[in-house]
């Protein structure tokens, strides 16, 4: 959905999930094992991603990073959302866990108990960590938020 790369530091984990929810390229800096501001800028120039953080200081270190002032994950999306981001809910492509990239479930493929059968429901899985998705209440709540900003 989009070309946008972001880097979100390690105040804004819900955050990540939503933005890979609605199509982003998001890392998260904790996934990566980077903590330190020093770190994240270098991760965030090697990797060509923008930053959205809560740090003031590592905002204005940045080039076109997102300062977020919010603290509940509303406020965040309303933030984002305002710096030009869009924030829609098309066809899953990201995993909202590890970020990687989602293919579909071919109908008749064995899939766990607790997912839907992929023969009655569009089911993908991560090609990375084989986590399985489909549009079920969860989904529901992230586009009724969403449509709510």
């Amino acid at each position: 959905m989009s070309d946008d790369r972001l880097l979100l530091d390690t105040m804004l984990g819900k955050l990540t999930t939503y933005l890979r929810m609605c199509g982003y390229d998001a890392t998260y800096a904790l996934d990566r094992g980077v903590e330190a501001d020093d770190e994240v800028l270098a991760l965030a120039e090697a990797e060509d991603r923008r930053i959205i953080t809560r740090d003031a200081v590592m905002a204005a270190r940045a080039e076109d990073a997102i300062l977020l002032t919010g603290r509940e994950i509303t406020e965040q999306l309303r933030q984002v959302k305002a710096a030009g981001l869009s924030l829609t809910l098309g066809e899953p492509t990201r995993c909202s866990n590890c970020n990687g990239r989602l293919e579909r479930v071919t109908p008749g493929e064995e899939v766990r108990d607790s997912a839907p059968d992929p023969s009655e429901q569009t089911v993908w899985r991560c090609r990375d960590c084989g986590q399985l998705f489909w549009k079920g209440s969860h989904w529901d709540d992230v586009a009724a938020r969403l449509a709510s900003l």
